[in-house]
Order: structure tokens, then sequence, then C-alpha cells
């Protein structure tokens, strides 16, 4: 998903976007993560948790205490909703993170 978003963005927008996939959490990779949003000074955090405590949250929360000089633009989080998630996969995969949010989340960073 966040592949297919970073080729939607190449083509529509024509913003490469650099897609750091976090491999372990503890430790979790800052220097990688500052890095990264040092190159274009904007950040979009997907996960596929609730917003509220979640990965994406604390991801953010780093760039806001330790990477905030480099910002260009508020950090975007495409989460799940905080919401009871169905059981369906057809109600659930809509309210999962997407490639479609992603490129709209995108968008806004750029305009």
């Amino acid at each position: 998903m966040t592949l297919q978003a970073a080729t939607r963005l190449e083509s529509e927008l024509g913003v490469s976007a650099e897609v750091l996939d976090l491999q372990s959490l503890v430790p979790l990779d800052k220097a990688a993560i500052l890095a990264s949003v040092s190159k274009s000074g904007r950040a979009i955090v997907v996960d596929e948790s609730r917003d509220a405590c979640s990965v994406a949250s604390h991801v953010a929360a780093i760039l806001a205490d330790e990477g905030f000089a480099r910002l260009k633009a508020p950090v975007q989080r495409i989460t799940v909703p905080d919401t009871a998630m169905p059981y369906a996969p057809s109600v659930e995969l809509p309210l999962m993170p997407n490639a479609e949010r992603i490129v709209i989340a995108a968008k806004a960073l750029f305009p």
C-alpha cells in the first residue's frame, strides 16, 4: 500500500516519496526516521492501529520532539479511526489505511 502510494505520487505530482519500513519497534531506529524527514521536511506515518497510543503517535511525537526544526509541514498520521473494528472484512477494509488515503494526505503536504 505504501509503495503503491509512492508510485502514484511520483506519477501524479512528480514527488519522490521515501518509504521507511520500521523493521523493529524496540529499539526504534530514530536516526533513520529523523534522517528521512530531513530530506523533504515532511512525514506521513502509516499504522494499521488506532491513532491513540499507537506507533504512529509515537513516531509523530519523536518528530515533534527531536525533528521539529526539520519539519516544513505538520506530520500526517494515517491510522484506523478510533472506533470499534467490525468483524466483516467488507466493512473493516475501508477503515484500514490504504494508498488512496496516503495520496490524499501527501497532496495536502505539497500545495
